[in-house]
């Protein structure tokens, strides 16, 4: 009997020691397509020198050992070739990124021979994206309880409250979103819009998501519920589905290209 138990207690002691050092594998995805209503071919566009999507790759690497493009594209797809990064074609049909992430990590896995543990969705339209940012995202699944993660940023500008294209969220005290909307939530009784700043803390959303693995796999299967349809914003879905989003509060929001316009202010900073 007392050989048994030391056994048993030698294996625990070993299972310990694995999971204390065990090292979660980190995948960042970089949904790039070329067919844009606003913007066709952005991803390709060059800026002082480098395309898009160059600039979106070099400054994940930074931040993560591995990184991939998933695109529908040929023409990516060989501009990514070209400059040495990693990057898997991926079907013309998904509706989300999220799709699009699940078809590409189970791709890179195959071509790498690797199993990742988290996936981080990372905006390939963001040429300037904060390798900070991203390695904060990373973090938060330190947390085993992490299923889904995102950044916030507090809302400065009353501008931001009423714009319905910058996304708010209010979270719970465990950092939990509770709800992300196009409209100004919270929203303050009795006070006049223009003060609501002075009333309470507002947050915007920073649309970048990590996922555990077989989370992002399973959010896939889900399908749209009200909330989503009426807001447009996919992480409702997941919310409405019962999913945790954790929030980790950061000071910067990137400078993201959706017009040509938008390319010619980034151009005009730096």
């Amino acid at each position: 009997m007392a050989g048994v138990l030391y056994y048993f207690g030698r294996y625990e002691l070993q299972m310990i020691i694995f999971a204390k050092n065990y090292i979660m594998i980190t995948v960042g995805i970089i949904p790039a397509r070329y067919a844009s209503t606003r913007f066709p071919g952005k991803p390709l566009v060059a800026i002082k020198g480098k395309t898009m999507i160059q600039r979106v790759y070099e400054q994940t690497q930074k931040a993560l050992n591995h990184v991939c493009v998933a695109t529908d594209d040929g023409r990516i797809f060989q501009a990514v070739t070209s400059f040495g990064g990693n990057v898997v074609l991926t079907s013309e049909k998904h509706p989300s990124g999220t799709d699009r992430c699940a078809e590409a990590i189970t791709k890179y896995e195959e071509l790498k021979q690797v199993k990742a543990d988290i996936v981080i969705n990372v905006q390939g339209d963001e040429p300037f994206i904060d390798p900070q940012q991203i390695k904060q995202l990373d973090q938060l699944f330190k947390l085993p309880e992490t299923e889904i993660a995102t950044l916030i940023k507090q809302v400065t500008d009353p501008e931001v409250l009423q714009n319905p294209n910058k996304v708010k969220v209010t979270i719970n005290k465990n950092g939990e979103a509770m709800y992300f909307s196009r409209s100004c939530i919270p929203f303050i009784r009795g006070a006049s819009v223009e003060n609501w700043l002075s009333h309470g803390t507002f947050y915007q959303h920073i649309g970048m998501y990590g996922y555990r693995k077989n989370v992002l796999f399973e959010l896939c299967q889900l399908q749209k519920g009200t909330l989503e349809v009426a807001e447009s914003l996919e992480q409702l879905r997941w919310l409405e589905n019962g999913y945790k989003i954790h929030t980790s509060i950061t000071s910067f929001e990137g400078l993201s290209v959706d017009t040509p316009e938008d390319l010619e202010n980034i151009l005009r900073q730096i």
